[in-house]
Order: structure tokens, then C-alpha cells, then sequence
């Protein structure tokens, strides 16, 4: 089984305490929900850079950076995709890019 890192971009943040609740319920029951394909949980990101090959500088992620990630584990990046599909991050307007991490060693 190959695992998949999921990046998450953009959504609509809560506006309450309330809302900010209800959400965490529904990512914690997300990750429930799916057992033993969930290899990290991960974590939101905050403000990030990117370095390019002439060593300058610049914001991260341009107009639409990454906000968290999460690692699963799936049969195929058409399994991973149907997991992302049901991620709370779509309903709270934001995407996910979806990408298979290689093993080189």
C-alpha cells in the first residue's frame, strides 16, 4: 500500500468559537472514520517562504499556499483521491492536492 501526503489550501476559517468547534468535530470524526489509513493526522501550517535554485527568496505557496497536510494510506491515487473527497476541507470551500510519496531507498 503506497502512502499519500495530502496538502490543503485555502477553506473559509470559523468565525466562532462555536463554529470552530463544530469543525473539529467533523475533521476528528473524519479521521475516525477512516482507521488504520490515516498514518499521520498532521497539522495546520502557518506563514511559509519558498528558496528558489539562485538562493532567492520569496512568500510561500503564492496566491494559494499550503495550509496543513495530513499523510494516509491508500491502494492507489485514485483510492486516495476518493478519501479527499470526503475531506472537511471541501466543505469549508478549500481544495486538496493529493500527491504519492516515493520511497528511494
Amino acid at each position: 500500500m503506497a502512502k499519500y501526503v495530502f496538502l490543503y489550501h485555502g477553506g473559509k476559517a470559523p468565525e466562532s468559537e462555536a463554529e470552530g468547534a463544530a469543525v473539529m468535530q467533523a475533521w476528528n470524526q473524519w479521521f475516525e472514520g477512516l482507521g488504520s489509513a490515516v498514518v499521520d493526522m498532521g497539522q495546520p501550517t502557518g506563514a511559509s517562504a519558498t528558496v528558489g535554485s539562485d538562493g532567492a527568496t520569496s512568500d510561500g505557496g503564492g496566491a494559494n499556499p499550503v495550509n496543513g497536510y495530513s499523510i494516509f494510506t491508500a491502494d492507489s491515487l485514485e483510492a486516495a483521491l476518493v478519501i479527499a473527497k470526503t475531506s472537511p476541507q471541501l466543505a469549508a470551500g478549500g481544495s486538496i492536492e493529493v500527491a504519492e510519496t516515493l520511497d528511494i531507498m
